[in-house]
């Protein structure tokens, strides 16, 4: 399979920037907690592609930032629905009677949703953990698939690939564009990535460190002083996490220590434990999900400036590859 991309007077033309309209194959995560309206609109209007993160918000709350996007940003957006939502049926609905343009699905069954979305001429992504779920997702008539490697922060696969191992594995299995994701926010991991065969790359973690991110600043600052190892993939029993240790993360470690059963891990997390932290900035308590790459993050910059820095790397690197500041 042979897959082309070339430098342009506006910035990249491959399958991805033409399959969502966008100047750079960027792509800003959907995240919970952190990926609203100001987020998406600022990353698309910088040449990305912006995401608005549905997995946090009830469907009527989803339609405000939908709009509020649309009344922002006139370039090409997307919205990430979690396809285990339980509400899923009702975000569909907003998204089909507000025309968004590009869905990204994820924790599910691609095969559930997407005929319906193309029916309404909705572009199609799905996120996946291993190149067996990717070739299921081109079965399934999705546009594209994201790959996303177990650096990653927030909910991760069983299968524990790293993003190394898992986009040559992906590109291998599908024909489809295909996206890399996890331990990605530098123009010199994006140039990598795309060696690797990947037609664009989705960062989060770096997003989350910015202004327009919703998530609270007190979260945002321990991203940035956050270091080498200083988080780990945890809830292994329920559904696999990265986060950053503190007080609740050593419950859990206790209490898996201990052989705690699945309900009690389940008492320990209780709800909303992820807007505790995240939203409301307690660092003790909440959890806080975020990616390996985390500790190469060192600053809070606009999002715009996030995506002009990683691009413009990005054309230094492919220029002088083994060059190094």
């Amino acid at each position: 399979m042979l897959f082309e991309g070339k430098f342009s007077e506006d910035g990249f033309d491959n399958r991805i920037t033409q399959l969502f309209g966008i100047r750079y194959p960027i792509i800003q995560a959907g995240m919970i907690w952190a990926s609203g309206w100001r987020l998406a609109s600022a990353v698309s209007n910088a040449g990305g592609l912006g995401i608005i993160g549905a997995g946090s918000m009830y469907p009527d709350v989803l339609r405000t930032h939908v709009r509020k996007c649309k009344q922002a940003t006139d370039k090409p957006f997307a919205v990430n629905v979690p396809l285990l939502y339980p509400d899923i049926d009702k975000h569909i609905a907003v998204i089909i009677e507000e025309k968004v343009p590009i869905v990204f699905t994820s924790a599910g069954n691609p095969k559930t949703w997407t005929a319906k979305l193309k029916e309404h001429g909705i572009i199609v992504t799905h996120v996946v953990s291993s190149a067996k779920f990717a070739k299921k997702c081109e079965d399934a008539g999705v546009d594209a698939v994201v790959a996303e490697g177990f650096e990653a922060g927030g909910h991760n696969g069983r299968e524990e690939t790293t993003t190394l191992c898992l986009i040559p594995a992906a590109r291998a299995s599908v024909s489809i564009p295909l996206i890399a994701a996890g331990g990605i926010a530098s123009g010199r991991a994006m140039y990598a990535m795309m060696v690797l065969g990947a037609e664009g790359v989705q960062m989060g973690s770096r997003f989350v460190c910015t202004h327009e991110a919703s998530s609270h600043i007190a979260f945002k600052e321990a991203v940035v002083k956050a270091g080498e190892g200083d988080t780990i993939v945890t809830l292994k029993k329920l559904t696999p996490v990265r986060l950053i240790k503190n007080d609740f993360y050593q419950k859990v470690q206790e209490a898996e220590n201990s052989c705690a059963s699945v309900v009690e891990l389940e008492n320990i997390l209780g709800r909303a434990r992820a807007k505790q932290g995240m939203f409301e900035g307690d660092l003790n308590e909440g959890e806080l999900e975020i990616g390996q790459v985390s500790s190469i993050i060192k600053e809070i910059r606009p999002a715009g400036d996030v995506v002009t820095g990683v691009w413009e790397e990005f054309k230094s690197t492919a220029k002088e590859p083994f060059k190094f500041l």
